[in-house]
């Protein structure tokens, strides 16, 4: 069962990554709510005379959350300055080789295809679409986890919330595709039992 459930998550890994993929290349998905910042040399500039080479994930304005009064001195930050995330990195960060992220998001669509076929092993779906349903029902909670929080605590544009939940929503349906079919499979094992027992 081990090795059967090994190879639904590789294969329900691939359809991910195949998805993925056409997602972020061939369809406009990837790029669904970004958009350039306007005068961004200005920007460009200030951010790198601010931070140099400090990689860092900044919320702004800034209260520190140890502050007794932090909701009251956010809300009036908030309300007389521009709020929101910045993701900095230095010049020259992940510009030489696209190889190591491809690797490491392919790897990483491997394990969740690993966990979804382990959780398909453990039930007793005995349909091919009920083993997909399953999946897809563990891709959206998978879908809804981050992104809908982002766009309710962050303000992440709705436009890209509800691309990045469709783009993981249908990489667990590409993903559920396949491992239902592979464990749906008879192995050779209980074929031959059964031809046995039927003679």
């Amino acid at each position: 069962m081990a090795i059967r459930v090994l190879i639904a998550g590789v294969l329900g890994g691939i359809a991910m990554y195949i998805w993925s993929t056409i997602a972020h290349v061939a369809l406009p998905l990837g790029q669904v709510g970004l958009s350039q910042m306007p005068n961004e040399a200005a920007v460009l500039s200030a951010a790198q005379a601010s931070n140099g080479s400090k990689d860092g994930l900044y919320f702004f304005p800034w209260v520190d959350p140890r502050d007794p009064q932090m909701m009251q001195k956010m809300n009036a930050a908030m309300k007389a300055n521009p709020s929101g995330l910045l993701l900095y990195h230095p010049p020259g960060h992940g510009v030489t080789d696209m190889a190591a992220p491809m690797i490491a998001e392919f790897l990483k669509e491997v394990l969740q295809a690993l966990i979804a076929a382990f959780l398909v092993s453990l039930t007793v779906i005995g349909t091919y679409w009920g083993r997909v349903g399953f999946v897809t029902l563990v891709g959206v909670a998978a879908a809804v986890t981050t992104n809908v929080s982002y766009w309710i605590w962050y303000g992440f544009p709705a436009d890209y919330s509800l691309a990045a939940v469709f783009i993981e929503l249908a990489d667990y349906i590409a993903a559920g595709l396949a491992i239902a079919w592979w464990l749906g499979r008879k192995s050779v094992g209980t074929v031959g039992t059964v031809a046995t027992a039927t003679a």
